[in-house]
């Protein structure tokens, strides 16, 4: 079976269960709800796990139950033994192997920032604050190079455990309108902590304390130094998660087909998850 999430990060500590002394986590959450619903244990396989104070708009994930429930029904019963911060949008009963995390397809994450001198109290959970002006266009040409395969260990975290680095992103792009600025990165894959690394260093390409071939050096070079700083988690959605052939430009009006999801989806299909 799959369900399909959505959720507000900022009172857990990440999608992946943790001993209850660490804090709460979603996926304990959801795994509670289920066993006061079923009397079943469960274990969720998630799209992927997000970290402390990420949010969720379309988190996919996979369990194996007995229950006999309609799926249909399965999104009212759960919901009304969830915290508010967390809902399930959707239930389908998917083939017995099918795992959230290994068929998919690609995912989407957006990264927002509040680009306002005085910050917009009422996304101060869902939008990083940044009062300085950022140089959108200057945003926009640094990640263009982010797009296509690369090897971006640069852009990994320190204590990763990925045991290769290369990732294809089909987009990397900057929209800027009335004080919101938007970097959406879509992809096969990505390592831990790499889309906020990512906005970071576009941030600081945005700010002026570096140029877009800087950028670019540090992704041909694998340099972590030469990136920019790991950006606080409550600008980060997981966005959606797709597991058929469908490219991104055909589900979000915002992405024009471009030569990477060419490339990549030139077969029909994208490339699964590595």
């Amino acid at each position: 079976m799959a369900l399909v999430l959505s959720y507000d990060g900022t009172d857990y500590h990440g999608f992946q269960y943790q001993p209850p002394e660490r804090g709460r986590t979603v996926q304990g959450e959801v795994e509670l709800a289920w066993r006061k619903l079923f009397r079943e244990d469960v274990r969720l396989v998630p799209a992927g796990r997000t970290d402390a104070g990420v949010h969720a708009a379309g988190q996919v994930v996979s369990l194996k139950t007995e229950a006999l429930i309609p799926a249909a029904n399965l999104p009212r019963a759960m919901n009304n033994l969830l915290p508010r911060d967390i809902r399930v949008l959707k239930a389908e009963r998917t083939a017995e192997d099918f795992n959230a995390r290994r068929d998919a397809r690609w995912k989407r994450y957006d990264y927002l920032i509040d680009n306002t001198r005085i910050q917009d109290v009422f996304c101060r959970l869902y939008r990083l604050h940044e009062p300085v002006p950022l140089a959108a266009e200057n945003m926009r040409r640094a990640a263009e190079f982010f797009q296509g395969t690369h090897d971006f260990r640069a852009f990994a975290a320190a204590g990763a455990t990925a045991r290769r680095f290369v990732r294809t992103l089909y987009h990397c792009r900057v929209t800027a309108a009335d004080g919101l600025v938007r970097i959406v990165c879509v992809g096969d894959g990505f390592l831990y902590n790499m889309v906020r690394i990512i906005a970071g260093t576009l941030i600081s390409v945005g700010k002026g304390k570096t140029t877009p071939a800087v950028a670019a050096a540090a992704l041909a070079e694998g340099r972590r130094a030469g990136a920019g700083m790991t950006v606080h988690p409550r600008g980060l959605t997981l966005t959606y998660v797709e597991y058929g052939a469908r490219r991104p430009s055909e589900i979000f009006p915002d992405l024009a087909p471009n030569e990477w999801e060419e490339a990549g989806f030139r077969n029909g299909q994208g490339r699964k998850q590595g």
